[in-house]
């Protein structure tokens, strides 16, 4: 990469509101034997696009043929920019979840820097993503010089934490990384894995996604397994745990992460109104509301089975005859039976 390009591309990116950058040559991953492993361990549960894929992400190229580089920008999404419009302020869901759908506005802001860059760079070939291609995006940004994985597999940077959104515009020009590769710095630390109340981190580097609180609220069809249903608390979609408890974040965003490492909300009126709307709205309005929130992601009927798990953690006997009613929907019967017992246990509250 001449200078010239790398001067005209950083004064380019500086544009727009990314949080940090860098580029990285399309080559096939580092960490692509410990993804084959992953997968052949069954850790991705029933995402099963991620092995159909697998091919496309040890072989990058092959996605986009002209391809030779990737620039990596991130993103940070906490604390959250805004007050959400979503009829949902109470429920407990992950913070990247409390605001618009990054896969829309995130993506928008990288296709207006494209539209730049094809000015810049007459006849070079641009191509936005995140998180919406087969793509090991954290294995580009920690070649790029973005972070470290972390023992909680997710990309930490010593000066941003690990609370950020990436994404990737594949390109036909010829680039090289600016940063150096960020060197591991969870050191003897295992907050981390010590706090995840389902052990999905089985060990350092490795999450089990079948355990994990964020795969059972959001990516999990069906139902849930009943000894992990009391494990995840009042999580409603998503979970923080493994990153609020980290140092690193601790370090960047002080006393702003404390709430996010609360182990129970506060049952309130609020609270339960919130519960009652999940239960008592169609799945069909329910998308309608939500379609512009990363909480459409996990769909009517897995939203209303997740409210009902935090209604029978929670002990919220007010509303039984919600939970009652959902029995009558076939994908709802069995968590909702499971809730009734739980409700109607003597140590329920009123």
């Amino acid at each position: 990469m001449d200078s010239q390009t790398k001067k005209k591309l950083e004064s380019c990116i500086a544009e727009f509101p990314f949080t940090s950058f860098s580029f990285t040559a399309l080559k096939t991953p580092a960490t692509i034997d410990a993804y084959k492993l992953w997968l052949k361990n069954n850790f991705h549960g029933s995402m099963t696009y991620l092995k159909d894929h697998l091919s496309l992400k040890e072989f990058p190229k092959t996605l986009f043929d002209q391809s030779r580089a990737a620039i990596v920008v991130t993103k940070d999404y906490f604390p959250p920019p805004q007050k959400s419009s979503l009829p949902i302020h109470n429920l407990r869901v992950a913070e990247y979840a409390k605001n618009d759908d990054y896969h829309n506005w995130f993506k928008e802001k990288m296709d207006q820097l494209i539209a730049k860059l094809e000015i810049l760079f007459p006849g070079e070939v641009f191509t936005a993503m995140t998180d919406s291609k087969p793509v090991l995006e954290r294995d580009l940004a920690q070649k790029a010089g973005l972070g470290w994985f972390g023992k909680n597999t997710c990309l930490i940077d010593s000066n941003q934490g690990s609370l950020f959104f990436i994404g990737e515009i594949y390109t036909s020009l010829k680039l090289e990384p600016i940063k150096a590769i960020h060197p591991d710095r969870c050191g003897t630390c295992t907050r981390c894995i010590d706090a995840c109340p389902t052990n999905a981190i089985v060990e350092p580097y490795v999450l089990d996604a079948n355990k994990c609180i964020s795969y059972l609220t959001i990516e999990k069809k069906g139902n849930i397994p009943l000894e992990l249903r009391p494990k995840m608390q009042d999580w409603f979609f998503g979970c923080d745990i493994c990153q609020s408890v980290c140092p690193w974040n601790e370090k960047v965003f002080g006393q702003d992460i404390k709430p996010a490492q609360e182990q129970k909300l506060k049952v309130s009126e609020e609270l339960i109104k919130e519960l009652r709307y999940m239960l008592t709205t169609s799945g069909k309005k329910l998308m309608k509301e939500l379609k512009s929130s990363p909480l459409s992601r996990a769909r009517g009927s897995g939203l209303k089975r997740n409210a009902i798990i935090v209604i029978a953690n929670q002990k919220i006997r007010e509303l039984l005859p919600e939970v009652i009613n959902c029995k009558e929907q076939e994908s709802l019967n069995e968590v909702a039976s499971w809730c009734e017992t739980i409700l109607n246990s003597p140590t329920a509250t009123t």
